[in-house]
């Protein structure tokens, strides 16, 4: 038997020393933080009552309500998020370590935006509508689970270098 030798190369962390720094004092990372969980509560609503639809062909307009408030608050979500992405790393969209995130966050907004033009030009009937809305609502639950996989790697990253620098200086990590 061989033992594996092979060590994993380091992971660059998801920030800096200073970008921590900026994300910790702006008010958009506060923003983003209520944001993040009223979309995803307005979306689990909203996908009770497309699929409500969607099963007996009743609600149509609590399911279109519910997909437009949603919408809504996925705009709200993405323009803060610019805004805190350049606060903290410089550029409103594709930072390195939330570029996959960002790619997949423009396409969550086509599909809900597409959905918006499907309503507003009746370009697809109300079945289509709500089908395109939960394909929107997929990839929107995909990304959602991209951001808070970088969540838990910010918190772990912050939980080792409390620990680094408290076994290097003598310090008390809270």
């Amino acid at each position: 038997m061989y033992a594996s030798t092979s060590r994993q190369p380091p992971v660059a962390p998801l920030y800096s020393p200073a970008e921590r720094r900026r994300r910790d004092a702006s008010i958009w990372t506060i923003v983003q933080g209520v944001l993040a969980p009223v979309q995803l509560v307005i979306c689990i609503v909203s996908v009770a009552l497309v699929s409500r639809f969607l099963l007996t062909g009743d609600g149509y307009a609590a399911a279109t309500a519910s997909i437009i408030a949603k919408t809504l608050a996925l705009y709200a979500i993405m323009i803060t998020g610019s805004i805190w992405e350049r606060e903290v790393f410089g550029r409103y969209l594709f930072a390195p370590a939330f570029y996959w995130e960002d790619v997949v966050s423009m396409l969550v907004l086509a599909l809900h935006t597409a959905y918006l033009a499907a309503i507003l030009f009746g370009l697809l009937d109300a079945r289509e509508q709500m089908l395109l809305a939960l394909v929107a609502y997929t990839t929107y639950f995909v990304n959602a689970g991209q951001f808070l996989f970088k969540l838990r790697q910010a918190r772990l990253e912050r939980s080792s270098a409390a620990g680094q620098s408290a076994s290097g200086a003598g310090e008390v990590v809270r």
